[in-house]
């Protein structure tokens, strides 16, 4: 009896020590190497990138131990440079693992085309927010006699007018021809033949009349740039603001034969 008691309590003993043994063995596993395997409380605060060029990238990230992936969909900000960082995943200030990896989002090389709406005809206070919510900008504003008030009589891009469906970058600026409300005076229409383009748009302007639609022609006789024809004709009677169609010469291509 008294050897089976020694040999349970042997047993007991052998127990307690395995069980000890595996106790110290996990305590120290997850104290010290767990940690140190998994970085455990190793984090680095990410920075704010946007507004970084990609160039900048390699060395910024490279020694705070970060990574970067640029993302395939990129971004287009008219006011930033091309390969301006636009947006970063995860977000600046986030606390990661040393060795994480930041998605980059790009602004692109060349905008995006956008087709022009028709403004004309729209009321000024609603053509900002038309403009804004495509990606374009409205630029500059002028008025001029018409009995429209502050009604959109011409849209145009450097100084041309545009129809609606014309194709321009994202972010271009449309200078807008706005009616001032006061155009029902009765003028006489200027003779413009024979003026150049410059003068003929001064005068056409300081009469109380407006720009109308530019159209060119080819000829071996007139000089380039002179006005060759004019709607309405000179002497007709319009309405201040009205706008004056011109027609001005081209000088003909010569062809190698």
């Amino acid at each position: 009896m008294s050897k089976l008691k020694d040999s349970l309590k042997k047993v007991g003993i052998h127990l307690l020590l395995i069980l000890g043994a595996t106790t110290l063995i996990a305590f120290l596993f997850l104290k010290f190497f767990l940690p140190s395997y998994t970085n455990h409380g190793q984090t680095v605060s990410i920075p704010d990138l946007e507004g970084f060029s990609y160039e900048e990238l390699d060395s910024y990230l490279g020694a705070r131990n970060l990574n970067y992936e640029i993302e395939l969909d990129s971004g287009f900000n008219a006011d930033l440079p091309p390969l301006t960082v636009l947006k970063q995943l995860p977000r600046a200030g986030s606390q990661v693992k040393s060795g994480r990896k930041i998605y980059i989002t790009l602004n692109s090389k060349n905008a995006p085309m956008i087709k022009m709406p028709n403004l004309v005809n729209s009321q000024l206070k609603n053509v900002q927010e038309i403009l804004s919510n495509i990606g374009l900008v409205r630029g500059e504003i002028k008025y001029v006699p018409d009995i429209g008030i502050n009604v959109v009589l011409e849209q145009k891009y450097r100084g041309r007018n545009i129809p609606e469906g014309f194709e321009l970058p994202k972010g271009s600026q449309i200078d807008l021809v706005v009616g001032d409300g006061l155009g029902n005076q009765i003028l006489d229409v200027p003779n413009l033949i024979g003026m150049d383009e410059i003068d003929a748009e001064f005068l056409i302007i300081g009469s109380g009349l407006r720009m109308g639609r530019l159209n060119y022609v080819t000829t071996d006789t007139v000089p380039q740039g002179t006005i060759v024809r004019q709607i309405p004709p000179a002497g007709a009677e319009v309405k201040t603001g009205e706008p004056i169609d011109l027609w001005i010469s081209e000088i003909a291509k010569q062809r190698d034969f």
